[in-house]
């Protein structure tokens, strides 16, 4: 065993200043601040807006089997999301590279990423998924944008 030090120790502060992972799985846990939200569009993923503040947007997303996202980032902003239930997989692709890094998440599980990161989330599985996403503004604006894998550059 080892001992901290006090000045290492995360104080309590308001959510706003939470991380986005920490938000996300706060919100994934409080399933009452969205279940009569949550839907499954046979069509396309489902995405419901569950809390907007000045600071942040938390998204609730429902997947059915084979539903997922195209490659993109999300321009200026820092986010994070958590799985509630089934499995999702995301595709990370670092432009200029060939091979992409695939990481397969389960309920509880969480993924934190940052201006410029280029993903792609699906769900592979045999059942539907939920999750919770957390975007922060942290950089130039502009919303999610498709880009290309080799090149990052944005496809129009």
């Amino acid at each position: 065993m080892f001992a901290v030090p006090p000045n290492t120790v995360a104080l309590v502060s308001p959510a706003a200043f939470a991380h986005p992972a920490l938000v996300a799985a706060e919100f994934a846990r409080d399933r009452d601040r969205w279940r009569g939200l949550l839907r499954y569009d046979p069509d396309r993923r489902f995405a419901a807006l569950v809390e907007l503040t000045e600071d942040q947007e938390v998204w609730l997303m429902g997947w059915l089997p084979g539903q997922g996202t195209e490659l993109h980032d999300h321009a200026g902003t820092t986010a994070a999301f958590t799985v509630v239930s089934g499995t999702l997989t995301e595709q990370v692709a670092h432009p200029g590279h060939h091979e992409d890094v695939v990481h397969t998440l389960v309920a509880g599980q969480s993924r934190v990423f940052a201006p410029g990161y280029v993903h792609r989330i699906h769900n592979a599985g045999p059942d539907p998924a939920v999750s919770i996403h957390v975007h922060r503004v942290t950089g130039p604006t502009g919303g999610s944008r498709r880009v290309d894998r080799f090149t990052g550059v944005e496809l129009r």
